[in-house]
């Protein structure tokens, strides 16, 4: 069900805001002729901040969220069931159906699939209605109000592919995937219908035999979750908290057992991490004897298939290792290149409808989560406002920064109300026939392939010219876009087609990375790749569930986080720039304009220019003795938008449970990331087009967290640009001499960066090194003669 979060006030509050900032513009155009060109370095910036946050509004006009009700969704297939069972009541006399769907009675009899339970319901029901009417009045045969027959072939639960990439066990330690990859096999969904599949882009033997190790745990730690309904399906999260004394004695001995082999292989990843020749005594590893990150062949493992396949309790859903093949001469695309082998070996092997793709360090913070996303495609399925894919929100459990969630709450709802949110990476369940290439116009209202879809995506040239030559792969594809699924075989029979379909030289003369699955040309592939889905005319789905869906941890030291932000920044102006662009064909019908705006909003991170410079005129201005914003009653405008602002983004922030300094540090921290991190973008973009280097990714360092309850978890969140250049845009002043309204803006900038300045007297790991201060100086000293010279 989707739920409106419509706002009359917030409304009227960013409307004044921006008449506000309008307001400025007007008044520097009237008086650009009194004033020298330091006014006119302020309009160009302002007219950037205006246009940022007349976007901003356009985004949040509609704000909307996907409420799931999984609870529903049980009841429904359940009720239908019983449907079915009285179908066969009528149609059999002696033989009857229960809800688990085992034949009692005329034990002879086979048992049906689902598409012939549907036409033999059907049937029996129709004969039934039949013979009443001619041997008169007689128990009526009747259905549960409002479920036909006819939906129970969308009700039974699909199946759902779960890929963790990783990179780096150094900065991605083993003990994190595990953890994660823990989460995802004890969710709340039939182990029969899950499989994990863990890309494994550095080659290591740390990873794989860590996964190892946890999927032998995994069959203690999968049923005590499930026995006991645990809420939080990630042991290391879990175990934080002490055992209560109020438990029964079984729950306290299953308790202890559990934890106790948690810490068994805790340490035992963990020193093998230390000590690699703990891991010499493994025959399995001889793979990766010769095998080096950027050098190797490609790797695929099922370390645990579950052969029982009947949705157990007590089952652990699949464990599939793989590591696509790597060479120094080839083009590897990161991340995307390394989901698209995923799309393809989970293709070959289980072919799941759906898939879900998180980071190796965000686990399942909600054991429902799959429920949850299933109620929004079975609903939307033969929607004409098709779903492509369920966007959770990314939140972390081991941050004290707090801008993130305010703009999920407040932004990600408003794109959420258009046409969907965007795609950000993790936490998110695809639909792989959308990842295959499909738009909505290839599809009729059931669901099925159109004929015209049929002729161009079932031709046998088309689909190796399009999907490559592996036969096993094209096979499943068709089957795939049929909305097929494959008949179960076991996994190792697909080994040596997955190990074909890895190799460096697949993707070549095919449309992987152009037009099927992630897409390619962005380091940012979440943008790019979601831009492009939207292009097609899809929708997309937001779900905010309380507890958080996925939590994941942030780098733990500052100048990790800017890195971070210097890759991403630079991915969002290469997606700004190439095919999928929001800028091209900005009224095309499939995509809709605010949606358009959402995405030029997300990727403009040539906005830190404006930035940079907007943070640096008013000590320009004191240096220069010259005024920087208007005077008299007029400098009330740039006050009331300074207020204006504090307050908004002061009560945005309360409104979510966040504390008044968690305020103060997501302004200053969006001001150094606008200015350092996306500033560094703009400069490797440059470097690209020059052909001095290519842009690189950075995996970002990843800690173990740190011990802390879970009662004290605090979500970090994101704040919003727009309100936040609003500071800037508030401190303008007209012509004649610098005055209170400068030294003021001066010293709003310091507070803002007060972080860097602590660094210039702080030491070890914290502290700037003397090489960064030297040139620092250098540059401060070349500014105060620019603007005292000049």
């Amino acid at each position: 069900m989707t739920i409106s979060h419509t706002s009359f006030f917030l409304r009227v509050v960013d409307l004044t805001i921006l008449g506000l900032l309008f307001s400025l513009l007007l008044y520097r155009i009237l008086h650009m002729r009194e004033n020298d060109n330091v006014w006119l370095v302020a309009f160009l910036c302002e007219s950037g901040f205006t246009f940022i946050w007349l976007i901003i509004t356009c985004i949040k006009w509609s704000p909307a969220e996907d409420k799931p009700y999984p609870n529903r969704l049980d009841e429904r297939r359940i009720a239908l069931h019983a449907n079915i069972e009285e179908a066969f009541k009528l149609h059999h006399a002696t033989t009857t159906l229960d809800l688990r769907g085992d034949l009692q009675g005329d034990t002879s009899a086979d048992l049906p699939t689902i598409q012939e339970s549907h036409e033999l319901a059907a049937t029996a029901l129709r004969s039934a209605k039949r013979r009443r009417r001619r041997t008169g009045p007689g128990p009526s045969p009747r259905l549960l109000p409002g479920l036909p027959i006819l939906n129970f072939r969308i009700c039974d639960l699909p199946s759902v592919d779960m890929f963790v990439p990783t990179a780096n066990p150094v900065r991605e330690p083993p003990i994190i995937v595990a953890n994660t990859v823990l989460s995802l096999l004890a969710l709340n969904y039939p182990a029969n219908k899950l499989a994990c599949y863990v890309s494994d882009d550095g080659c290591s033997p740390l990873t794989y035999f860590s996964l190892k190790e946890t999927s032998k745990f995994a069959k203690i730690w999968v049923p005590f979750c499930k026995k006991y309904n645990v809420r939080v399906r990630a042991p290391f999260r879990y175990f934080l908290n002490p055992l209560v004394a109020a438990y029964d004695s079984e729950f306290r001995k299953d308790w202890k057992m559990t934890k106790r082999e948690y810490e068994k292989l805790r340490r035992k990843v963990e020193d093998s991490t230390g000590d690699s020749f703990l891991l010499d005594g493994d025959d399995e590893l001889e793979t990766f004897s010769n095998a080096k990150p950027n050098n190797h062949s490609t790797i695929v493992k099922v370390v645990w298939e579950n052969k029982g396949g009947v949705g157990d309790e007590k089952e652990v859903p699949h464990l599939v290792y793989i590591s696509r093949e790597k060479r120094p001469d080839y083009v590897h695309h990161y991340k995307s290149g390394a989901m698209n082998f995923l799309l393809r070996v989970s293709g070959l092997m289980t072919n799941a409808p759906y898939m879900l793709n998180v980071d190796c360090d965000m686990y399942a913070n909600e054991a429902d989560v799959v429920r949850q996303a299933m109620c929004v495609f079975l609903q939307k399925s033969k929607s004409p406002d098709r779903c492509a894919f369920v966007q959770f929100p990314q939140e972390f459990y081991d941050s004290n920064s707090d801008e993130l969630a305010v703009v999920q709450s407040y932004l990600g709802r408003g794109v959420a109300g258009i046409q969907g949110p965007l795609y950000c990476g993790s936490g998110c369940f695809h639909t792989r026939r959308v990842m295959y290439g499909l738009s909505p116009d290839n599809l009729e209202n059931n669901g099925d392939l159109s004929s015209s879809a049929t002729i161009e995506f079932l031709d046998e040239d088309s689909l190796a010219r399009k999907f490559g030559s592996s036969k096993e792969l094209v096979i499943s594809i068709v089957e795939a876009l049929q909305g097929k699924s494959n008949p179960k075989t076991s996994l190792t029979d697909f080994i040596e087609a997955a190990q074909m379909v890895g190799h460096c030289h697949y993707e070549h003369q095919t449309n992987w990375g152009k037009t099927l699955g992630c897409l390619y040309d962005s380091v940012a592939e979440d943008m790019n790749t979601s831009i492009g889905i939207h292009l097609r005319g899809w929708s997309s789905s937001y779900i905010c569930p309380d507890p958080p869906a996925f939590l994941g941890s942030t780098p733990s030291v500052g100048f990790e986080a800017i890195v971070q932000q210097r890759r991403w920044g630079t991915g969002a102006i290469e997606v700004l720039f190439n095919k999928q662009s929001p800028l091209r064909g900005m009224f095309s019908s499939k995509i809709r304009f605010r949606q358009r705006l959402a995405y030029l909003w997300v990727l403009m991170c040539l906005r830190s220019i404006p930035e940079l410079f907007y943070c640096l005129l008013p000590a320009y201005c004191l240096l220069r003795n010259t005024a920087l914003y208007p005077k008299g009653p007029c400098l009330a405008i740039t006050v009331t938008i300074v207020a204006m602002h504090c307050l908004y983004t002061l009560w945005q922030f309360t409104n979510n449970g966040f504390s008044v300094r968690s305020w103060y540090v997501s302004q200053s921290l969006w001001r150094i990331l606008a200015t350092c991190g996306w500033l560094f973008s703009i400069h490797d973009i440059l470097l690209k087009l020059l052909g001095i280097s290519n842009v690189g990714f950075v995996v970002a360092k990843k800690t173990t967290p740190k011990t802390m309850p879970i009662s004290g978890y605090e979500p970090i969140q994101r704040q919003d640009d727009g309100p936040n250049s609003c500071y800037r845009s508030s401190c303008h002043h007209e012509g004649g001499r610098s005055g209170l309204a400068e030294n003021c803006a001066c010293i709003l900038v310091i507070l803002l960066f007060l972080p860097f300045l602590k660094g210039l007297f702080a030491k070890g790991k914290y502290g700037i090194p003397l090489s960064t201060l030297s040139k620092a100086a250098l540059l401060a000293m070349i500014f105060v003669v620019f603007a005292v010279g000049y």
